[in-house]
């Protein structure tokens, strides 16, 4: 059996209400995948907290160096503003997905914390494609602020820093892997395979 029969075969999964964290390094599916459940109607525009939206938000095109001291302030700014979207949310008793690579453990400890503000679940979804087919996604995408070496560095600190028992051990109530190029599986079936859900455990129009 294929992988991807396989995958046609698994029930919907079903995600809690709470924190969604997505980890995945650069060009691993993350952004179409989000892109597939608002498109898809499975959440709000507004559910989803993108670091690189914001960055968009706020700074526009405008790179500066990596690890110089205006980068370092860049980053600052964008994660604030992204924690505090992420708590006016789960403070009104909504779902939020926070959508950035996260492959650090302190990256996640930080978001994590968040949720043990509110005592809300976190669930984690992994984007952990072969290293092949992550660099053929980077080509594909055209980026001009990350290199291929850069990419493969976020594939090496996924594999050593993000594995299941690892995000469970940090806090995670749950851990799913997200089909993707490997398995012949777009990002909108991907994103069909999930069910997200209201607090009070309705489904439908989830996560708003």
């Amino acid at each position: 059996m294929t992988d991807r029969a396989a995958h046609d075969l698994t029930p919907p999964i079903r995600i809690p209400a709470g924190l969604v964290v997505l980890v995945g390094p650069p060009a691993s599916g993350r952004t179409s995948f989000v892109r597939a459940l608002v498109e898809g109607r499975q959440v709000d525009v507004e559910a989803v907290v993108s670091s690189d939206g914001i960055r968009a938000e706020l700074f526009g095109a405008v790179a500066e160096p990596a690890g110089s001291d205006a980068a370092d302030a860049v980053d600052a700014r964008i994660f604030e503003e992204r924690d505090r979207r992420i708590v006016a949310r789960l403070a009104a008793g909504l779902s939020v997905i926070a959508e950035s690579t996260n492959v650090i453990p302190q990256a996640r400890e930080r978001l994590i914390g968040l949720a043990r503000r509110f005592d809300v679940p976190v669930t984690v979804l992994r984007f952990a494609p072969d290293v092949a087919d992550l660099l053929q996604q980077y080509a594909e995408r055209g980026r001009a602020d990350l290199t291929a070496a850069d990419v493969r560095a976020y594939a090496t600190v996924m594999s050593r820093d993000a594995g299941a028992d690892r995000l469970r051990s940090e806090g995670a109530a749950a851990v799913h892997d997200v089909p993707g190029r490997r398995q012949s599986v777009t990002p909108a079936e991907a994103a069909a395979r999930f069910v997200l859900r209201f607090r009070d455990g309705r489904s439908g129009y989830h996560l708003t």
